[in-house]
């Protein structure tokens, strides 16, 4: 999160949503990009594609007659699979955004083709998590959101402070107007 000072006020700027998206009477809850713990293959993936990589054109003997040809080679390959293993799932974690307002629930994701799905809150049914043993370590777990809409069922992978946000969406659950009316 951003901020900055205008005329003895501070603006917040959240991830995803800039405070004038909000409507009236509107305010973020919570916002948040998926557990850390996506990250780690790809973490792992790009110091086994640089060191194997730094091996490769390390240990061409130099006396081959198209050693500069392959060390080309192998620089192209571990680029391009660095950008497969590590750039990729990176950019996909960083652009994916969940945000939790008093009136809405709202996942974007995408880089160049931008994807949000917004959930009011009036129309959340249940609100329910799952961790396995693993993910109960790392506070992290699937979050499961079934509304009245055409999607029905919504389950979010990898969230982290899991139990957190289950609680904060289902107060807001509760607290949530109804919108049918009188």
């Amino acid at each position: 999160m951003r901020g900055r000072r205008a005329g003895g006020r501070a603006t917040i700027w959240h991830m995803g949503l800039p405070d004038h998206h909000l409507t009236d009477g509107e305010t973020l809850v919570s916002s948040f990009h998926p557990h850390w713990k996506r990250l780690v293959v790809p973490v792992v993936a790009f110091v086994l594609i640089v060191v194997a990589a730094a091996a490769a054109i390390w240990f061409l003997p130099s006396d081959f007659s198209y050693a500069f040809q392959a060390r080309i080679a192998v620089a192209v390959i571990a680029v391009l699979l660095l950008i497969v293993w590590s750039v990729v799932p990176y950019l996909q974690w960083r652009t994916t955004s969940y945000l939790l307002t008093s009136h809405r629930f709202t996942i974007s994701s995408g880089l160049l083709s931008k994807s949000t799905d917004e959930i009011p809150m009036s129309k959340v049914n249940t609100v329910s998590s799952d961790q396995t043993l693993v993910e109960r370590l790392f506070g992290s777990g699937t979050l499961v959101v079934e509304s009245a809409g055409e999607r029905g069922q919504l389950a979010l992978r990898d969230i982290p402070r899991i139990q957190e946000v289950r609680s904060q969406l289902f107060r807001l659950v509760e607290d949530a107007p109804d919108e049918t009316p009188d």
